[in-house]
């Protein structure tokens, strides 16, 4: 069955989707493989284990801080001893896994941190019951030192001099979110600018940028797929532009799942250097865990770069929303903020009058809180305190990690499910060297190409329209892919996310994808045999 859409081209890649998650969940008799969305069907376990372990020592010690109040109410714990507490609890329940993953956070805290015992229990104590506002609204003290030093680690630096801070927000898209709106709440893009994207990338921020309060200028650097998914110089060239205000990048690549190359990261720094000091760099990291020997552009070029970092798909946590952004506290944005021409400064004094004197005294990063919240509700803003604290358990545990076990099981697990859709769809099962294999873009040009050849491929894209084969993948085997073209991919081509489904099943998707190219290929040499005839037969 062929189903006719009005105007895909308007739809985002998350709203076609619905559609053909409709097409493929409408027989009853069969399993649907949606393959069409990144939340993955893993999570991680040790840190888990432990915040509800710390549940539960967290109301013991609210209802034994005040015996006076009624039934059914608590008061807050006491931080005097509370580490001493924790390790008596600990003891009381030796098997249990969460028991023994907070006495290890407990002695890497004390031991390899230097925290102070008492303020580093009672800091997750009070943030796992949530029995406080935020404070610092930015970020809780001990968790923003414990998340720093996991995106140390995991984005290749920056350099042990440098200093930066942290903002705790509600996923990567909220922090994508709060910075542009902060960029144009402090002057800093205005409508007309431009702003260069990394492409192909997130649907949604192709999106942004053209909404009604940003109307920026996209100019398009893009990713060449004859080269393995890299930007070549000709258009990383157009960085050198200084109409380009912004640079906004996702690397590793969704929908690519490729990596920036060492070339690529060394010319983009070096345009940044000699030629666009001025440049504000927006990269969202979030597939870095999974890549091999990352390196992020914050590591590189952290004076102009923002970070953004989400803990949903390398620890299964997409419900928790769990981001954070990061500055260097020496950063081109607070530099440019303090040389605002006079009408805007006053403008921006008014703006944040209720919270500091003269907005020079307000840090970008600050601001971003405050925006948040229409600065008024400032001293109510920050992310709610337990996940704040499931966050600093998620990056404590990757840090107690010395072997890397958890990310060399989660690396092979994705890997081997890229290999079992290869298999299926009869290709080499190798993936490059900065392949990072949570997506798989299908270029189904070149596959119809190796398939059968130029004629094929020039009769498939003149007779049929690229989404056909997606409809047709959902309706007639309830298998949802998204198409690339709405990442900005070269057309026609599908993404595959390799995270949500059971190997077993990308080998099915695999073999399904190769069955439907071999009727369009019948269908081909059908028509060209039609046509031979009828050149046979004409007088």
């Amino acid at each position: 069955m062929t189903v006719k859409l009005d105007r895909p081209d308007r739809l985002s890649p998350f709203e076609l989707r619905n559609i053909l998650i409709g097409l493929a969940s409408s027989h009853a008799e069969r399993i649907m493989l949606n393959a069409g969305r990144g939340n993955p069907n893993f999570l991680a376990t040790a840190a888990r284990h432990g915040f509800f372990e710390l549940g539960r020592f967290a109301m013991e010690q609210a209802e034994l801080s005040d015996n006076t109040l009624p039934e059914g109410v608590a008061g807050m714990p006491r931080a005097s001893g509370i580490a001493g507490r924790l390790r008596d609890f600990i003891e009381t329940r030796p098997t249990e896994p969460g028991s023994r993953f907070l006495a290890s956070v407990l002695d890497f805290a004390c031991n390899k941190l230097g925290v102070v015992s008492d303020s580093f229990v009672h800091e997750l104590t009070q943030g796992v019951l949530g029995c406080n506002y935020p404070e610092p609204v930015r970020m809780l003290q001990h968790a923003e030192d414990i998340v720093s030093r996991y995106l140390v680690r995991e984005m290749g630096g920056p350099e042990p001099s440098t200093k930066f801070d942290l903002y705790a927000v509600e996923g990567a898209t909220a922090g994508i979110t709060y910075v542009f709106n902060s960029l144009r709440a402090n002057k800093l893009i205005a409508p007309g600018d431009s702003i260069a994207i990394g492409t192909p990338i997130f649907a949604p921020y192709l999106e942004i940028p053209a909404l009604h309060e940003y109307r920026l200028r996209e100019v398009a650097i893009a990713a060449d797929p004859n080269a393995g998914w890299q930007y070549p110089e000709n258009e990383l060239a157009k960085l050198r532009a200084p109409e380009v205000k912004v640079l906004l990048l996702v690397n590793p690549g969704n929908p690519t799942s490729v990596a920036i190359n060492q070339a690529g990261l060394s010319r983009i720094t070096q345009i940044i250097h000699t030629q666009r000091p001025d440049l504000i760099v927006l990269t969202d990291d979030v597939y870095a865990t999974f890549a091999d020997n990352f390196t992020s552009l914050f590591a590189l070029c952290p004076y102009n770069t923002i970070l953004i970092y989400s803990f949903s798909k390398y620890f299964g946590a997409t419900g928790w929303r769990l981001g954070v952004i990061a500055m260097a506290q020496d950063n081109i944005v607070d530099a440019m903020m303090r040389t605002q021409p006079e009408a805007d400064y006053e403008e921006l004094r008014t703006r944040y009058a209720s919270l500091v004197p003269g907005p020079c005294a307000l840090k970008f990063i600050d601001r971003l809180v405050a925006d948040s919240r229409a600065i008024a509700l400032n001293h109510t803003a920050g992310l709610s305190t337990p996940q704040q604290v499931q966050m600093m358990l998620f990056a404590s545990s990757a840090l107690m990690d010395a072997g890397s076990k958890y990310k060399t099981a989660l690396k092979q697990l994705i890997r081997d499910r890229y290999q079992a859709l290869c298999r299926g769809l009869r290709i080499g099962t190798k993936p490059g060297p900065d392949e990072v294999c949570y997506y798989a873009l299908l270029d189904l040009e070149r596959m119809a190409l190796e398939r059968s050849g130029q004629g094929f491929v020039d009769w498939l894209l003149t007779n049929k329209n690229p989404l056909e084969f997606l409809t047709r993948l959902a309706d007639e085997a309830g298998v949802v892919l998204l198409p690339g073209n709405g990442f900005g991919a070269p057309h026609p081509s599908a993404r595959v996310s390799l995270a949500n489904l059971d190997e077993a099943d990308y080998a099915r998707i695999g073999d399904i994808i190769q069955r439907l190219i071999e009727e369009y290929f019948a269908e081909y040499l059908a028509a060209q045999s039609a046509s031979v005839t009828a050149l046979t037969v004409t007088p």
